[in-house]
């Protein structure tokens, strides 16, 4: 029994590894946050109004595994990006990954959108750590949908929403952790680069990241 556990868990931890390898695997989560954004825009009665993704300082978009036996692993990878006087930056590499308790079979694959409202959220990103989703700035579950457009006021330093199995919704996501991949960025742009300067501008997307900007141009 012990065994099966360990065998479970050791897959689990294999299949919500936190860091894709190289410039390919980061140029799928540059692939998918592009999808996840056509995603939600195909249906706009559940999704993030468009003026909040027009008033949007920034945006962090992952692809969460969560896989459950006795207990959970959860872990995904994503991008972030910000808006500057000159469009959008470039992507910066992100992952954010943990353990449950109890007992939760069962696997599911969520798509996570954490919109950044303030500089000081585009600014928690840039400092090449850990961000937590509600710390020191503060999270909410976004508003969504058309009926939210005319209503929509800020009401907090980032909102969070989810889309999973076909469902998209604003989603609480307080206590999530979401740490730089520095790395990945090193690969994806062939040379070490500091989320700052990706970020701000300072650094040249690669070619890409033209089919990700061009999505954004519209915001």
């Amino acid at each position: 029994m012990k065994a099966s556990i360990f065998l479970v868990f050791a897959a689990l931890l294999s299949a919500c590894s936190t860091v894709a390898p190289g410039h390919d695997g980061m140029q799928r989560d540059v692939d998918q946050a592009v999808a996840v954004i056509e995603r939600f825009e195909a249906i706009p009665e559940s999704a993030i109004p468009p003026a909040v993704m027009r008033a949007a300082r920034g945006l962090a978009i992952l692809t969460v595994t969560k896989v459950g036996f006795i207990g959970s692993v959860r872990g995904g990878t994503g991008i972030v990006v910000a808006r500057t006087d000159n469009g959008w930056s470039g992507p910066s590499a992100i992952g954010t990954g943990g353990i449950g308790v109890g007992f939760q079979a069962g696997a599911e694959v969520s798509e996570l959108v954490v919109v950044l409202n303030t500089p000081a959220a585009v600014d928690a990103f840039t400092k090449g750590g850990n961000v937590t989703l509600g710390a020191a700035l503060g999270a909410a579950a976004g508003p969504v949908g058309r009926t939210a457009e005319a209503g929509v006021a800020l009401q907090a330093a980032m909102y969070t929403y989810s889309r999973s199995q076909g469902l998209f919704a604003g989603i609480s996501l307080e206590g999530t952790v979401i740490a730089t991949r520095d790395e990945a960025n090193a690969e994806y742009y062939g040379k070490p680069v500091a989320a700052k300067d990706i970020l701000s501008g300072k650094v040249q997307p690669p070619d890409g990241a033209k089919k990700l900007q061009q999505v954004l141009s519209k915001y």
